[in-house]
This record gives C-alpha cells, structure tokens and sequence, in this order.
C-alpha cells in the first residue's frame, strides 16, 4: 500500500463524528485538518484525533498537504465550498445533495473537469453489503426479470430532534433532497438510471417547531414541499414507485421493494451500509435472509474516498450524484407542471463491490 490518501473536513455539525470515526479506521486515509465557521466546534471535532490540525477553511482549501476536501457544509454552501476547493486544485468529496440546485451542481462538475480534479459525493452507504447483497440478487436473476420497486421514507420531521432544523425546511432540503439521494442512489444501483419520472407532492404547515435544544418551542419558516410521491421510469423499463414525507407519523412499508417475474426481494435501509436482504421466489412459503455476497463490511460514512486512491471515477462519483439530483428537480418540476418529465441527464450504473473490509482495500 502506498502512501495514504491526504483529507481535510470543512464543516464539523453532527454528521462529521461519523465520517472522523471512519478516517480513523480506514489505514488508506489520513486527516490533516479540520474546519468550521465556528472555531470551538472545530477545536471538539479535531480534539480526539492526534495530529489532526484547525484550520480556518480558508487555509484548509488551499493547504498544498490536503489532496481531497471533505464538504460537509449546509447544502446552500455546497457548490461554493466545492468551487473553492476545485480551483486550489483539490479533489472533493461532498455530502448530499451535490449542490442546492441543479444549476449549481453543474458548475462544480464543469469546473473540476476544466481543473483536471474529481467529485464524489454522499451517500456511500451504496457500497454497504445490504445494498450491494441486493445487486448482485438482482444480477445473478434471483427474481428474474425487474418489473417494478417501491422506495418509502415517511417521518414526523427532523426538526422534533434536530437542534438547528431550519436547512431541512429550504430549498436543498425538504425529504426529497435530504433523504431522497439515499434512496434513489439505491435504485440506480440495483436497477440502472432513470429517464422518466411523474410527480405529485404538498406541504402540510407552513411552520415547524423545533422540539429540542436550546431553541426548543421556536417556530421556523418551511418553503419547500414536506411530502413527495412519484414514479420513476428508469431506463430499462422498471417503474419505481417513490414516497418521501416528513408530514407522516410512521409506516410500515419495507424502505425497498424490489419485484421481479420470478421473485421479490427486500432491501434494507438505504440509509445504512447493512441489514438483512430478504427473498421470495414465486411459490415460497416464506421469505429466506440471502447471505451477504457483496459490499464493503461494517462501513461507514466516508468510506467511498476508498475510490480516490485510485484514477477510476468514484463509484460514489459526482456523475452518479448528479444524476440523482437531476432525479429529484425532475420529479418536483413534475409535481408542479402537472406533467411527466423526462430526465435530461444520465449516468453509469456504478461498478459493483467485492465483499470485504474496506480498511484492507487499495
């Protein structure tokens, strides 16, 4: 194994304790530093971490021994702080959504093709072995031919454990674009791109209140759609059926159905690396737990930087993400048109991954 990859991380809120605790098990990847707008919370990030410096994000997008920058900013800051990074000459790696916006999410992928550099972006639990198990259940014809798959999140809202909820109620946020790329990143993956979708959605209240912390009782505006349904043709011919809500109290639907002629499978939480992928064959009595096959083992958020040691495009790549944000303006556009959409953009069905440990991967 050669040198390990260099990274630093620009923006330290709740979703970075994940992503540190990956680095630091992954001996292919090394943090430099760390940076946020509020230095204190940067400083508790870094604390646990020998060696690990902080920055101010200034200094870490131009530090010449940081080779990818880790965005883990707000999705309105997205496409800045990548842009940024982009013309210091770095890498990124980017949570979801790419950008706030589809506009946006272009600029950063033509300015990293103009600058020679690569994108990747969130979700990555893609590469787990629930999600992969599935594929290659799908692949090896364990179900037959895919007619059709259903995709169902349905919440109360972030905002009754969520501190500072007010980004999930903008636009970039709403339950399409915060937990949508998680699912529509799994069906792409198991079932290949999407070229058409049909869309409805609605919004219950136009305020929430946030239910925890010190700005708990406090009311917050909601300009973006709170429930969103929709079909998804993707290319092959399957149709995907998509609920994502934040208006709902609970559900008992399975987060992914996938069903084809001879067989159905259940996927698990695509907002996970594992879990348990469950079969029917046509004249079974019972569903039957399929062995994990495939996927990076116990992984966490972070480990498709494993793709950057390498020159290939990353599996969890800003093509894919794009994709998926296209997806999801396309099925908003839809449900406010009245009118199908077709999809403009397309993507690779992203390369499958072997079973292992992806501390063990160069």
């Amino acid at each position: 194994m050669g040198q390990p990859l260099t990274v630093g991380i620009v923006g330290c809120g709740a979703i970075s304790a994940q992503y540190l605790t990956t680095i630091a098990r992954l001996p292919q990847v090394r943090l430099v530093a760390v940076a946020d707008l509020d230095p204190e919370r940067a400083r508790a990030a870094a604390e646990p971490y020998e060696g690990v410096e902080v920055l101010d994000v200034a200094e870490l997008l131009t530090d010449p021994r940081i080779q990818v920058v880790i965005n883990l900013t707000i999705p309105a800051a997205h496409a800045e702080i990548a842009l940024r990074a982009i013309a210091a000459g770095k890498d990124v790696y980017c949570e979801k959504p790419l950008a706030a916006t589809g506009e946006d999410a272009r600029r950063v992928l033509e300015a990293a093709g103009q600058a020679g550099v690569r994108v990747g972006c969130a979700p990555d639990t893609v590469l787990g072995t629930g999600i992969q198990t599935a594929r290659v259940a799908i692949d090896e014809g364990l179900i037959g031919r895919p007619i059709a798959a259903t995709a169902t999140m349905m919440t109360p809202g972030h905002e009754r454990w969520h501190p500072d909820p007010d980004f999930y109620y903008v636009p970039g946020g709403g339950p399409l674009l915060d937990m949508g790329p998680y699912y529509i990143s799994s069906l792409i993956t198991m079932l290949g791109p999407v070229a058409t979708v049909i869309g409805a959605a609605s919004r219950t209240r136009a305020k929430r209140t946030i239910g925890s912390g010190p700005r708990q009782g406090e009311a917050i505006p909601v300009t973006v759609d709170t429930h969103v349904t929709g079909v998804l043709v993707h290319e092959s011919g399957v149709l995907s059926t998509l609920v994502m809500s934040f208006d709902a109290v609970a559900t008992r639907a399975p987060n992914i159905e996938v069903h084809g002629e001879r067989g159905s499978l259940v996927v698990p939480d695509p907002n996970r690396f594992d879990g348990p992928v469950l079969l029917t064959r046509l004249g079974d009595q019972a569903a039957r737990e399929l062995p994990v096959s495939a996927g990076y083992a116990e992984a966490g958020r972070g480990v498709g930087l494993i793709d950057f040691l390498s020159e290939r495009e990353p599996r969890a790549g800003g093509a894919m993400a794009f994709h998926v944000l296209d997806v999801m303006e396309s099925l908003l556009a839809s449900a406010h048109s009245g009118r199908s959409v077709d999809v403009e953009s397309t993507c690779e069905r992203p390369a499958a991954v072997a079973f292992g440990d992806p501390a063990t991967r160069e």
